[in-house]
């Protein structure tokens, strides 16, 4: 399947795009985090710390755990703040 993968912050700029086109075969957010880990080193170095990421489908908030059937967009972004 293809996926709209878009990178915010610092994840866009430690891999170095805002955003790719990717075809995958994972089956959940963490599968397709594999994938692009397994690329390059600069995968590597946005995703090695998954507790300072966070993650939307289709603009949705999720887990890593969440399956990726059906999924258009898939977004990765630091936690937020605010008030």
């Amino acid at each position: 399947m293809k996926v709209e993968v878009v990178y915010f912050a610092w994840v866009r700029e430690r891999i170095g795009l805002p955003r790719e086109r990717v075809t995958t075969e994972a089956e959940t957010v963490a599968g397709l985090i594999a994938e692009l880990v397994a690329r390059e080193d600069r995968y590597a170095m946005a995703f090695a710390d998954l507790t300072s990421l966070r993650v939307a489908l289709d603009q949705e908030l999720a887990d890593f755990d969440a399956p990726l059937a059906g999924v258009r967009e898939v977004a990765f972004f630091p936690p937020m703040t605010g008030g």
